[in-house]
């Protein structure tokens, strides 16, 4: 990767419905060999997907949870993320080392709906204890890991 798929990658991470052509008047490449390193960049994985940001606030989900999750024995594990694949609210999950096994990032309507997840991630057979903390704002939200380049 050289410094221009770094610019390349900035601009989709900006707008992921850039074209081809606007990237190349951006960075001053022809339109194909633009083209050919985005298809580059997604064959080496590097580009992962593309997605939709949706602003949660417009679809009446106004509370964010982080939820820490410790499980009794690791014979739960399989279960617990079955659950946790199957709930909607539930955004992230990420298995850590520390105190709690799992840190789960939770948006959903609100405190009610909130306590009604929580009871139901109780409830899940080996969920040992958990520890909630609502979220009051967000002061920096990246979606992506920022692309680098040795003379950035």
């Amino acid at each position: 990767m050289d410094v221009i798929d770094v610019k390349i990658l900035k601009l989709l991470q900006k707008n992921a419905r850039i074209t081809a052509s606007e990237i190349s008047g951006e960075i001053n490449l022809s339109v194909p060999a633009v083209s050919d390193r985005i298809r580059k960049l997604e064959s080496s994985g590097i580009i992962q997907q593309y997605t939709a940001i949706i602003n949660s606030r417009k679809l009446e989900k106004d509370l964010t949870a982080i939820m820490f999750v410790s499980l009794e024995r690791p014979k739960y594990t399989e279960r617990f993320l079955e659950f946790v694949n199957g709930e909607m609210e539930i955004l992230e999950c990420h298995y850590l080392a520390g105190d709690y096994d799992y840190a789960l990032k939770i948006v959903t309507e609100n405190t009610f709906t909130l306590e009604s997840l929580l009871n139901r991630i109780k409830s899940v057979q080996g969920v040992q204890k958990t520890k909630t903390i609502v979220v009051l704002s967000t002061v920096k939200n990246n979606y992506s890991v920022c692309p680098e380049s040795e003379t950035d």
